[in-house]
């Protein structure tokens, strides 16, 4: 698992590229704020429900939380699965609004 910034992010999504982001939170919490991408909260990632993103095993995936721990776990269950470029969000969401 390899970790990006928030500057880093920010920065390709101001760019216009196109990522893979996948948001670990709960329901309630990405309806307070959230980046996009897809959404998949941490429980369905550990009982390996991730059929939607499935096809981004060989791409870069960006995973992000409320702190940058789910996301954490969210990425070694995910390399587990075979996803083979899973970067975690530094510091989540409340790194991403400081």
């Amino acid at each position: 698992m390899q970790n990006i910034t928030k500057e880093e992010l920010k920065q390709r999504i101001d760019a216009g590229e196109q990522l893979n982001i996948l948001d670990v939170r709960e329901p309630h919490e990405r309806a307070e704020f959230n980046i996009g991408g897809f959404h998949i909260p941490l429980g369905l990632v550990q009982t390996m429900q991730v059929d939607e993103i499935e096809h981004l095993k060989d791409e870069e995936v960006i995973v992000y939380c409320r702190s940058g721990n789910r996301s954490g776990q969210a990425c070694m269950l995910l390399e587990t699965m075979g996803f083979t470029n899973v970067k975690n969000l530094t510091g989540g969401m409340l790194n991403w609004q400081a």
